[in-house]
């Protein structure tokens, strides 16, 4: 059975990226994936990589809870708004703490290769904007995006990684937020 964690970083409750994710979650489920999410806001954990990678900083229990729901996973799905064209520092705190050297990669020495420990996953990145997609691809050139797609996700061997945008979104009407629910819930019931 494929196994989903769905890891929703908008640090605000009740935001349009926690719904988006309850109803990825909630899709599917309900067509029998096993499926987990975690909303970072409820976590307590510090943000900061303290000692970078010198020393590893110790893993509160929470950070222990989610890296094991990651090895679990199949697929993985971030849930998460594009703020300043990158995602918000709980998400970013969040992949600093647990995508560690000797966790989600490796590099090999006297190499300008390393090992990928995530390989055999795959991944979704969903993101809310309130720039338009266009606005965010010719002007930044997706750089946030492409960032955790290649530089952290692929860069520890997920793969392939799809991406979804809900973007303009503080302009929308009800109408296409509500497709975005519907739109989530499609992606959740077909495990993508």
């Amino acid at each position: 059975m494929k196994k989903i964690l769905i890891i929703q970083g908008n640090p605000h409750p009740g935001s349009y990226c926690e719904a988006l994710a309850n109803a990825y979650y909630t899709a599917a489920q309900a067509n029998g994936y096993d499926a987990e999410i975690l909303h970072l806001h409820s976590l307590q954990f510090n943000l900061n990589l303290e000692h970078g990678y010198h020393t590893r900083t110790p893993w509160e229990p929470c950070l222990e809870a989610a890296w094991h729901s990651i090895q679990q996973a199949n697929h993985l799905v971030f849930v998460y708004p594009t703020w300043w064209g990158t995602m918000p520092a709980l998400l970013k705190g969040f992949f600093d703490r647990l995508f560690l050297p000797g966790k989600a990669f490796k590099y090999r020495d006297n190499s300008l290769f390393w090992d990928k420990y995530l390989k055999g996953k795959t991944a979704r990145i969903v993101t809310t904007m309130d720039a338009p997609r266009w606005y965010n691809y010719f002007f930044y050139h997706d750089a946030g995006i492409r960032a955790l797609k290649t530089a952290t996700l692929q860069y520890c061997g997920i793969s392939p990684v799809k991406v979804t945008v809900f973007d303009s979104v503080r302009n929308r009407q009800q109408e296409y937020l509500a497709k975005g629910l519907q739109k989530m819930a499609a992606l959740g019931a077909a495990g993508r």
